[in-house]
C-alpha cells in the first residue's frame, strides 16, 4: 500500500511531510502468526505479469475484461483478466503520481511533473498541464476524462482532444492526503471525495447538485482535522460507500445526496461491499464488516492483525484482501474466518485487489501482476 503523505495548499506550491500514523517504528506491533493454509476455497493462479516497481497511489483499472496498470517509472500495462495475455505495453515517458483510469478504449495516467495523459491501444493521445498535484486516478467516462487535484478542483477533458471543458475550484481544509481520493460516476452524476464529504456534481460543467458528510473536521490543529476520503469505494446501484481518513466508514444515496448512515472507523484503507454488507480493514489488521442497511457491526475478524492490509474486495462467499507480505486472504463473507491464502512475490499488495470476469487481480510493490481465479 502506498505510503501516507501531508500536502498542504498554498497558491505557489505544496509542502510534503510524512504521517507518523503510517510509518514505521522501533516498537511496532509483531504481525500475527498464522496458521497453517486451511484451504477451504479452491483458487488457483491463473497467470502473472512483471512491470517496474510500484509506490505511488496505483488503481488497478477493469474496463470489461481488460486490466490496466501501471508503474512508477510511467509504464503502462494492459492485459487480458481472464488469460493474463498482454494486450499493449507503453511507457509515457516520466514518473507517475496517479492512475490508472479508463473506460476500455482511452487510458489515463498523471504524472509527477502534473500533467495528464490519455492512450488509446497503447498510443498517446494528448498531453495537457494541470495546475495541481493529483493522487487520485483519472475518471473516463462518457467521453471525457476527469480529474481531481490535490487543490480540491475538479476538471474536465475531451477525451480525444484534451481540450478543458471545465475547472472547478473549491476551498476546504489546509491539509490533504497524499493518496487516492474518490472519483466515480454514478448515473449522470460526478461524485467526488472533497475534504470528509462526498459531492455529487453536474459531469457537464462542474456545478455541485448535493454535498454529504462522511466525517466532519475535529480537533485543535490541523493534522487532527484532516479527515480525506480515501481509496476504494463500494457501490451497490445508486448507494456508494466509503472511509474517511482514520475517522469513519459512510454510505450516502448518490442520486439524492441523503447520508444513510454513517460510524466511527479508524484506517487509512478504502472499502469493499456486496449488497448486504460494508468490508473495512482498520490500521491494526481488524477485518470488519457493517450492515449496508444502517451501519451495524455484523462481525470482527482479528486473524490478520497488524499484517498491513490493503481494503477489501467482496468476491461471491468471500472476502480478499492483500497483505504487507505479498500473501493473498480469502476470508468468509460471513465471519471474516480464513478459507485459503495465496502467496505472490514477498513484496507488499501495492493496489487494492480487483475482479475482473471471475478473476481477483492484485499488483505487488516489486511491480508483479497477479490473477487469481477460484476452482
Amino acid at each position: 500500500m502506498p505510503s501516507v503523505q501531508i500536502l498542504r495548499a498554498s497558491a505557489a506550491s505544496f509542502l510534503i511531510a510524512a504521517l507518523a500514523a503510517c510509518s514505521s517504528t522501533p516498537d511496532k506491533p509483531k504481525p500475527a502468526d498464522l496458521p497453517a493454509n486451511v484451504s477451504l476455497l479452491g483458487v488457483r493462479q491463473a497467470w502473472s505479469a512483471k512491470l517496474g516497481d510500484v509506490s505511488f497511489p496505483l488503481t488497478t483499472s477493469v474496463s470489461g475484461n481488460t486490466v490496466a496498470v501501471a508503474s512508477n517509472n510511467g509504464t503502462l500495462l494492459a492485459l487480458d483478466g481472464a488469460t493474463g495475455r498482454e494486450l499493449w505495453r507503453a511507457s509515457v515517458g516520466a514518473p507517475l503520481s496517479a492512475g490508472v483510469g479508463s473506460d476500455g478504449k482511452v487510458t489515463a495516467v498523471v504524472t509527477r511533473e502534473n500533467e495528464v495523459v490519455a492512450l488509446e491501444a497503447g498510443r498517446v493521445l494528448w498531453r495537457q498541464r494541470l495546475g495541481a498535484q493529483t493522487y487520485t486516478a483519472p475518471l473516463v467516462a462518457g467521453g471525457r476524462v476527469f480529474l481531481l487535484a490535490a487543490d480540491r478542483s475538479v476538471a474536465a477533458f475531451d477525451g480525444q482532444t484534451g481540450r478543458r471543458l471545465w475547472n472547478q475550484q473549491r476551498t476546504g481544509e489546509a491539509l490533504v492526503l497524499g493518496q487516492s481520493s474518490v472519483l466515480l460516476a454514478v448515473g449522470d452524476t460526478l461524485v467526488a471525495g472533497m475534504s470528509g464529504r462526498l459531492v455529487g456534481m453536474n459531469p457537464a460543467n462542474g456545478s455541485t447538485r448535493w454535498e454529504a458528510a462522511i466525517a466532519a473536521p475535529r480537533g485543535t490543529n490541523e493534522v487532527e482535522r484532516l479527515v480525506d476520503l480515501v481509496g476504494s469505494v463500494s457501490r451497490v446501484g445508486n448507494v456508494v460507500c466509503a472511509r474517511a481518513f482514520q475517522s469513519a466508514v459512510g454510505c450516502v444515496d448518490a442520486q439524492s445526496g441523503r447520508l444513510l448512515w454513517t460510524k466511527p472507523a479508524l484506517s487509512s484503507e478504502g472499502v469493499g461491499g456486496n449488497d448486504t454488507a460494508v468490508f473495512g480493514t482498520e490500521g491494526d489488521g481488524n477485518v470488519l464488516a457493517w450492515s449496508r442497511v444502517d451501519g451495524e457491526r455484523l462481525w470482527s475478524s482479528e486473524r490478520l492483525r497488524y499484517r498491513t492490509l490493503s481494503a477489501p474486495l467482496a468476491v461471491g462467499r468471500s472476502v480478499v484482501v492483500g497483505d504487507g507480505s505479498g500473501l493473498v486472504h480469502f476470508l468468509s463473507r460471513e465471519d471474516g474466518s480464513a478459507l485459503t491464502r495465496m502467496p505472490t512475490d514477498g513484496s507488499a499488495i501495492a493496489a487494492d485487489p480487483v475482479l475482473a470476469g471471475n478473476t481477483v487481480v492484485v499488483v505487488t510493490h516489486n511491480g508483479g501482476v497477479f490473477g487469481f481465479q477460484p476452482e
